[in-house]
């Protein structure tokens, strides 16, 4: 028999990340993940994603998968 299964997602949210890289929005940033460093522009923070601007592309990183967060001067 064919029988539909239940598909759910489940997504990690951390209210402290979200409020403090929505604080430096626009600052360059180094952002480690789990993959390697991304440095560039903050360009967006929402719940579940990053998007950092380097080198003239967008890079979404997912929140999940940051590792540490370095603001630039």
């Amino acid at each position: 028999m064919n029988q539909q299964q239940e598909v759910s997602f489940m997504a990690n949210y951390d209210p402290y990340v979200y409020e403090t890289l929505s604080g430096i929005t626009g600052s360059m940033v180094a952002v480690q993940t789990i993959r390697g460093t991304v440095s560039g522009k903050l360009a967006n923070v929402l719940p579940d994603h990053i998007v950092v601007e380097s080198g003239g592309s967008p890079f979404y990183i997912r929140t999940q998968q940051i590792v540490w967060v370095i603001p630039k001067g």
